[in-house]
């Protein structure tokens, strides 16, 4: 790769020791409405990017789209399927019953597993001996989706991770409409669930967040969008768990915030009484960086009020303090929207 190539990333926040910086995050962050229009940015908002898991809301649409109906999905199923979830045992427990609904199973999810999320986000450690399946990884919903896609296209279920499955190119027509990139022109990769990803520009992936919000139908997808962006809200502990950046950001938002992380240090926030989308990226893929620079985009924007920053004063990292207990830095957001 030439330098070229890379994204023109700007410092978002810095690490403060003794009143001077020591460590430098840098990243780029978006603010687009419904209508595409760019309100304010910091850094390169026109690079692709790969967006991860923020993702997940586009990769179920088609499924919610055609087949919501049919397959009685609730609102709590929807969330599910958009989830970057813990592994809790409400988690577990419906990713199952929705493969039970098509007559599969964990043998169907390709997804790999790993230790499930609550545990590192509520400073746990799993009993010795525990084993976890697929169905704890944290993308066992959006897979479950995926292989219901594939059942109610009326094909294999095998395979349903390759870029030629109908399975994964409905996905890329929905995530080409949302963003408004053409599909020839998705940067494609492989996420940590196996599954393809896309790379698009942050001012894009802000846009499609904005849609979600919209009320009027979709001329392709119908109410599936505002569908799935209120489902998402209303079920943050299903999108997310506990401990979790998701959870937080979405109870803040008291019903008007619909919001998804995505792995190395991506998220996005939208509100749906604004019609207003954030979404942003650390280049460092650290989490802690990326919320200081979140929180400050919001607090800059006008969203937050007294209750808001609250709610939101977990996702900010605590004074840095050494073995001895003195503190001797923090962490502050350096990003002015311009």
């Amino acid at each position: 790769m030439n330098a070229a190539a890379l994204p023109h990333h700007v410092p978002l926040t810095v690490a403060l020791r003794g009143g001077h910086p020591e460590n430098i995050h840098y990243g780029s962050l978006a603010v687009v409405d419904a209508q595409g229009q760019l309100l304010a940015s910091v850094g390169d908002v026109d690079s692709p990017l790969f967006t991860r898991s923020a993702l997940k809301p586009f990769q179920a649409m088609p499924l919610i789209a055609c087949s919501a109906e049919r397959d009685a999905l609730e609102d709590a199923d929807i969330a599910l399927l958009c989830a970057s979830h813990s592994g809790e045992p409400m988690h577990v427990e419906r990713v199952a019953a929705l493969l039970a609904r098509i007559g599969a199973g964990e043998a169907e999810l390709a997804c790999g597993s790993h230790v499930p999320f609550f545990f590192a986000a509520n400073g746990q450690s799993p009993a010795p001996g525990a084993v976890f399946t697929r169905l704890h990884h944290n993308c066992s919903g959006k897979h479950t989706g995926m292989l219901m896609l594939a059942h109610a296209l009326g094909q294999p279920l095998a395979g349903y991770l390759a870029p030629q499955h109908p399975v994964q190119e409905a996905i890329a027509a929905s995530v080409s409409h949302f963003t408004g990139m053409p599909v020839d022109q998705l940067v494609r990769g492989t996420d940590g669930c196996s599954a393809p990803n896309h790379a698009v520009p942050l001012r894009a992936l802000a846009h499609a967040f904005a849609r979600l919000t919209m009320e009027q139908p979709d001329a392709v997808y119908g109410t599936a969008p505002i569908r799935t962006a209120r489902a998402m809200s209303r079920h943050p502990e299903l999108v997310s768990g506990q401990g979790r950046n998701d959870l937080a950001l979405m109870r803040a938002g008291r019903g008007d915030w619909v919001s998804k992380v995505g792995a190395d240090g991506v998220q996005a926030i939208a509100s749906f009484s604004r019609g207003i989308a954030i979404a942003a990226k650390v280049s460092d893929g650290g989490l802690a960086p990326l919320m200081v620079a979140v929180v400050s985009a919001l607090d800059q924007l006008g969203w937050l009020d007294a209750e808001h920053r609250k709610a939101l004063a977990s996702l900010i990292p605590p004074p840095l303090k050494n073995a001895a207990g003195i503190e001797v830095g923090e962490m502050q957001a350096v990003l002015k929207l311009g």
